[in-house]
């Protein structure tokens, strides 16, 4: 049976999986409790079917921007599933994909069993937090938490800095704004130098790639 994004995202949240990878010549492959599950139900997929799957997901400028880089990084929610962040790149020539769940609810410090001096950091009315780890550690989950936990407690402005973005944030007391690289800015960099002219009271900057 050939298979569709759709089949295999519900797939994932129906068993919990924490990612999905699609490539070519074997099945498409899901994350479960940090092993690999290939899902053989469906066919090995052929580099056709690779592409056609990834690019199920992309817009026009996304296919275009993938084309002349040959990767590319977006997130992307489906209604009553789940927000899905997708790496798409070229190996051997063909098309393959990483996707990674992100779920609508954001979790909360005790959800996340974090110690106290987490979001004690999140009290702080000033100062430079760094958020560290291995892939799949929590960072994101833990910035998520960090800046609801803001959003839910002080009238401030939040401006978010990401790529893309992951958690979608709702204006509770605070005015939550997030920008995406390539889609609402060309950088980073460029994002940071105008930011100051927005009256932010929190920025999140969503990685440090370099060290510009």
């Amino acid at each position: 049976m050939a298979a569709t994004m759709h089949d295999l995202l519900t797939i994932m949240i129906e068993r919990g999986a924490s990612d999905l990878h699609i490539t070519t010549g074997t099945y498409p492959q899901i994350r479960l409790h940090g092993k690999l599950t290939p899902l053989n139900q469906f066919e090995v997929l052929m580099p056709q079917d690779t592409q056609r799957l990834a690019y199920s997901v992309l817009n026009e400028g996304q296919k275009q921007k993938f084309e002349e880089e040959n990767e590319l990084d977006l997130s992307f929610g489906i209604q009553g599933l789940a927000r899905f962040r997708c790496n798409v790149y070229r190996q051997r020539g063909a098309v393959a994909a990483a996707l990674r769940v992100i779920p609508f609810k954001i979790r909360t410090f005790s959800d996340l069993a974090l110690p106290p001096i987490v979001e004690q950091l999140s009290d702080r009315p000033k100062g430079l937090i760094l958020v560290t780890g291995p892939t799949g550690s929590g960072k994101s989950t833990t910035l998520a938490a960090m800046v609801d936990k803001i959003n839910s407690e002080r009238s401030e402005h939040i401006m978010t800095i990401e790529d893309p973005i992951e958690f979608v944030h709702q204006h509770k007391k605070c005015l939550v704004n997030q920008r995406e690289v390539f889609s609402d800015t060309q950088s980073f960099k460029n994002a940071l130098k105008s930011i100051l002219r927005q009256d932010p009271d929190v920025v999140l900057v969503g990685e440090m790639r370099d060290l510009e």
